[in-house]
């Protein structure tokens, strides 16, 4: 929701690719409709996606070493746990570019993020319902921003 990535691009993100100082990330063959492979793109983080990244165990190459199916069918049995109806994993993405316009963020401010390379296609995303940052005060965003423990095993 914070980096609007998508599944299977939150799964490809490597460490190597997180630009700490420009709070950049590498996103490898980002999805464009004529360029299936190699299309790698530099995208800006929000400082909530920078920080839950930067809070992940540096255990892998890749910051979230999930597979994209895994990814998929986890967040489908939590919706359902949490009887969630008719929310997908990219609505998420949807919710975080309209949240960048909502803040009054910048066409091309909001493109440095979510990597869309026209104002026709990041045009529906411009349906705003309020304006300011409606994530400033949730109690999630701190959780999900500590380090996690991991534990080593002793054996």
């Amino acid at each position: 929701m914070f980096s609007t990535r998508r599944q299977e691009e939150i799964a490809r993100i490597e460490w190597d690719g997180l630009k700490e100082a420009t709070k950049r990330i590498l996103v490898k063959d980002l999805k464009h409709p004529g360029q299936k492979k190699g299309n790698d793109v530099y995208c800006d983080l929000p400082d909530p996606a920078f920080a839950i990244a930067d809070a992940m165990p540096k255990t892998d190459d890749q910051i979230f070493p999930y597979n994209e199916r895994t990814i998929s069918a986890r967040f489908t049995r939590a919706c359902k746990f949490l009887q969630i109806v008719d929310l997908h994993f990219h609505d998420l993405r949807h919710d975080g570019v309209s949240r960048l316009f909502e803040m009054g963020l910048t066409i091309p401010q909001v493109a440095a993020v979510s990597a869309h390379r026209s104002w026709a296609s990041l045009q529906r995303y411009t349906h705003l319902e309020e304006s300011g940052d409606k994530y400033e005060n949730w109690e999630w965003k701190d959780r999900l921003t500590k380090p996690l423990q991991v534990e080593k095993d002793v054996g």
